[in-house]
């Protein structure tokens, strides 16, 4: 054991204990290989500094994990992109730990800070790992194929892709080593939470939206059976009734206009504020890391290349930041479109009360056969009372993310 080491952990059974605040950090290069690591690395690892430096990082690779994560951990990591993932390690001493690993390309190689998870979506992973796993056992699963399998998987739960998944990791694993720590978040991680919360508000009551849109569509069929019974007093409801669903049929193109396709409004809002979250949460690792470096630098025969990593960490967290504010100018575009975009729906709704209004005139004028209308106007005056509802309340998310944006943008 030399001065690079700490002291090793020695038992042999079960899983290593660490604490919430210990952050991990290594450094390889392209091929995988271990330049440099932090001392908590070394020490959870039980690997002496002699036997990590040099060797491929998959010397910690635990037998358990899946190799489809690995396939497209190392596949969007070579493509550019950052990644994060759940990753089980084995230590020298056959024992395992959990991690929830964060890493990116630098020239030359890659860097990766790491810190334990404890959220019930580390839960559910860890099942998802273990059926993958066992089909890649079984020997009929490929590792691209296991890793499109998790793909599928993580959209079954309600993720858009894997980039929203490990957003929603990184952010929430945070969250509660805050909780745990007794820490408190910054300012950009609390206003980015509030900004993906606010999105995914925005996707429910458009969803509901929907949902009511496509329950009172059975009115304008029923009117004309109405009208087809009243013979030539139900000339002005057949008439009303086309109308109607006419706007109806504006409002549902209207509704997935806003949120289908990759250039549509909720889906560029959606992913500008995914994407910011990921950057500045990766940020916030990036520079806690950055400031733990004193004490492996205690016992280190060569600082060079652990003050060089340092740097790095806190240039890579300005960066991150810079990068997570100019991906809010789109939010900030798509949320004018949207305002503008909401008039529109408004004057769907204004001739949706022009027909309910309609409705109530022929229902009155119908005398004793006007029962059955006044049902009919009954369902408008919910439908319509619904919808109004949700319009006002994405009025409402969308003020609250333009406010969020413009702070942020102010923090720059």
């Amino acid at each position: 054991m030399s001065q690079h080491d700490p002291e090793l952990i020695t038992q042999t059974r079960g899983e290593v204990p660490f604490d919430a605040r210990d952050l991990f950090y290594s450094r390889t290069d392209e091929r995988g290989v271990i330049i440099e690591g932090n001392a908590v690395f070394r020490r959870i690892s039980g690997f002496n500094w002699s036997e990590l430096k040099g060797a491929p990082h998959k010397l910690v690779r635990h037998p358990d994990m899946p190799k489809g994560v690995f396939h497209l951990y190392w596949e969007r990591l070579k493509s550019g992109k950052q990644v994060a993932a759940y990753v089980k390690n084995r230590s020298k001493d056959g024992r395992f730990y959990w991690v929830l690993a964060v890493a990116w390309p630098l020239r030359g190689g890659y860097i990766s800070v790491r810190v334990k998870p404890h959220s019930d979506l580390f839960t559910r992973v860890q099942a998802i790992y273990a059926e993958l796993l066992g089909a890649e056992r079984e020997g009929s699963v490929t590792p691209a194929q296991s890793a499109q399998r998790l793909e599928e998987i993580l959209v079954a739960e309600g993720f858009e892709h894997y980039p929203g998944f490990m957003t929603r990791a990184l952010a929430t694993e945070l969250q509660e080593r805050a909780r745990r720590c007794s820490l408190t978040l910054d300012q950009r991680q609390q206003r980015f939470l509030t900004l993906a919360e606010t999105i995914g508000q925005v996707r429910q009551d458009t969803d509901d939206m929907t949902e009511i849109i496509k329950a009172i569509r059975t009115v304008p069929m029923n009117m004309r059976i109405l009208a087809s019974r009243l013979e030539n007093a139900g000339g002005p409801i057949s008439a009303i009734s086309v109308n109607y669903g006419s706007m109806l049929d504006e409002m549902a193109s209207w509704v997935r206009g806003f949120m289908q396709g990759e250039d549509s409004t909720y889906v560029r809002m959606r992913e500008a504020i995914r994407r910011g979250q990921f950057l500045v949460c990766a940020a916030a690792l990036q520079t806690e890391m950055s400031m733990l470096f004193e004490e492996d630098m205690k016992g280190a025969p060569d600082k060079t290349a652990l003050l060089e990593d340092r740097d790095t960490l806190v240039a890579e967290a300005a960066n991150y930041n810079a990068l997570a504010t100019e991906a809010l100018k789109v939010v900030e575009t798509e949320g004018t479109r949207l305002g503008r975009s909401v008039l529109d729906m408004k004057r769907y709704v204004t001739g949706l009360s022009s027909t309910r209004m309609m409705c109530k005139i022929e229902s009155a004028a119908l005398n004793g056969s006007g029962d059955s209308l006044s049902g009919i106007v009954d369902q408008l005056d919910a439908g319509q009372d619904e919808i109004e509802a949700r319009l006002a309340r994405i009025v409402e998310l969308n003020t609250v993310i333009q406010s969020n944006t413009a702070m942020l943008r102010a923090m720059a």
